[in-house]
């Protein structure tokens, strides 16, 4: 049965999901009695339709489970976010999954929830600690993936404008990428280099990207790791007739990316992506097999696919759900699995 509370915490809003799967005396301890089990998502980044897909992954998980869980938003305020795991470590959580953030301000953070003998997994963020599995999407493979497809597009030769925050994890991992790919073909330009995770991010990005194509209109390729990203920059492309004259690869995947990318003469042509809702499921089970005593392993990882405006043309694609009709890899990433483990209703 699901239960749902909602409580106040230092100003940010936290749900508690829980329940009794069928068979839970057959699960391990702590699952054995999993009423007895909370967990806690500690996000910096929530804006956007990945993050809110990515919660309902570690919900319905968590829900499968039968424990509650808790969730703690600290809207990009790395202070707040480091608090928030001392909160949850406050309330006897335990388990404590840790979603993006800067290194600075979780490394000790993360270190005190382990001192506190509270189980720890981080999603997109290193914390820098070898007791902590890291969840990941291969965000070195998300950026090459798609550079590769613009090297297949554009040839070797062509000048850029390229998206990029340093400090965020999955970020950083994906400019690796972008700076091999760079080194490799050295006919490619980088022309401008900009971005922010302002909120909102997309309207933030377009804002910067009207001032780089107009001060740079020889760019015809834009790297937009993140797919927030991306559709700040097709506003901007959009806005200044250029959709005919840029392409756009991104990271990252939702429904509202998949009709963006539909567009009559649309300008973003690629990305690559897991489903986040995926990712978020995958997470909370490697949480769950170190509340067992069982080892996830150091790196969790979801392996990311390919997919092109002309695909989603082709299939007829216009939802997630379509996705994951015609990618199965999208309903379920076999990863963090164990015999015992209850997964959410497909």
């Amino acid at each position: 049965m699901l239960r749902r509370n909602f409580i106040a915490l230092a100003g940010a809003a936290t749900m508690a999901l829980g329940g009794l799967p069928a068979m839970a005396s057959d699960m391990p301890a702590p699952f054995d009695k999993p009423e007895d089990v909370t967990i806690a998502l500690v996000r910096y980044l929530s804006t956007g339709d990945f993050f809110q897909a990515y919660l309902s992954g570690v919900e319905s998980q968590a829900a499968a489970l039968g424990v509650e869980l808790r969730v703690f938003d600290s809207r990009q305020d790395a202070a707040l976010q480091a608090d928030m795991v001392d909160q949850a470590i406050a309330l006897g959580v335990d388990g404590i999954v840790i979603q993006h953030g800067l290194t600075e301000s979780m490394k000790e953070a993360a270190q005190r929830a382990v001192d506190a003998g509270i189980k720890v997994v981080a999603f997109d963020v290193n914390v820098e600690n070898e007791a902590i599995p890291q969840i990941e999407q291969s965000d070195y493979l998300l950026g090459k993936m798609a550079l590769d497809q613009a090297l297949e597009d554009n040839g070797n030769a062509f000048t850029a404008g390229y998206v990029y925050v340093p400090g965020i994890a999955p970020l950083d991992r994906r400019h690796v990428a972008w700076e091999e790919v760079k080194a490799a073909n050295p006919s490619i330009t980088e022309a401008a280099q900009f971005g922010t995770l302002d909120n909102p991010i997309a309207n933030s990005i377009a804002n910067q990207a009207r001032a780089v194509l107009q001060a740079n209109p020889t760019i015809n390729v834009v790297f937009a790791p993140y797919d927030e990203f991306a559709k700040g920059v097709k506003i901007a492309v959009d806005e200044a007739g250029l959709t005919d004259d840029i392409d756009i690869y991104s990271a990252d995947v939702s429904t509202a990316d998949i009709s963006a990318m539909r567009e009559p003469g649309s300008a973003w042509v690629a990305t690559v992506a897991t489903n986040p809702a995926v990712v978020g499921e995958a997470s909370v089970r490697a949480l769950a097999l170190m509340l067992a005593g069982e080892d996830p392993g150091a790196s969790v990882i979801v392996p990311p696919t390919l997919i092109t405006q002309s695909f989603l043309n082709e299939q007829d694609i216009k939802n997630m759900d379509d996705l994951g009709e015609k990618m199965p890899q999208f309903r379920h990433a076999d990863v963090a699995m164990s015999d015992w483990m209850p997964l959410p209703p497909r």
